[in-house]
């Protein structure tokens, strides 16, 4: 056998190549969108803060809790999340204005506004906070969770996640 002989390719090596080649390539075109499409909830960014609206500030009294129930949805990945919110919201002054989560630093129980008392109060062990949130009896370790607060004309909007506030 010459050299020239054995560097030709023949047609069978060549067509075995070629498929591989064309294969490879489909293969490829497949694959790659199924793999970003598996990873892309992944390498989403995630928003840490969430502004939420709660509506006019006119709808909400001064010296009086009022109370503001939402539901906020957050992706992971592929879980889906919706969480429930209660917020109390305390307008002090025409434009000072506080919001306190409804959940109690004690065992996570709901707490409500009991007006002839003014204290939240929660049905858990009756632990007892006042009007801003501080503990005034009961077992809760600390006051009640605060959120950020916004004024933007004339709308009221808080930040997620509330804030822990020390005892």
């Amino acid at each position: 056998m010459s050299d020239s002989d054995s560097s030709k390719v023949s047609r069978r090596d060549f067509i075995k190549g070629t498929a591989l080649m064309i294969g490879g390539f489909i293969g490829a075109l497949i694959s790659i969108p199924s793999v970003v499409y598996m990873l892309s909830p992944a390498i989403q960014s995630k928003e840490d803060d969430v502004t939420i609206a709660l509506g006019p500030l006119e709808n909400y009294p001064i010296g009086v809790p009022t109370r503001f129930d939402f539901t906020q949805t957050s992706v992971n990945g592929w879980e889906r999340t919706a969480t429930n919110y209660g917020v109390y919201v305390v307008r002090k002054k025409e434009s000072e204005v506080r919001a306190f989560s409804d959940v109690c630093t004690h065992l996570g129980c709901r707490v409500t506004w009991h007006p002839d008392q003014k204290h939240y109060i929660s049905p858990c062990h009756n632990g007892h906070f006042d009007i801003v949130g501080n503990v005034i009896s009961g077992p809760p370790p600390r006051p009640l969770d605060e959120f950020v607060t916004k004024i933007e004309g004339g709308e009221l909007f808080i930040q997620l996640p509330p804030i822990k506030r020390k005892a």
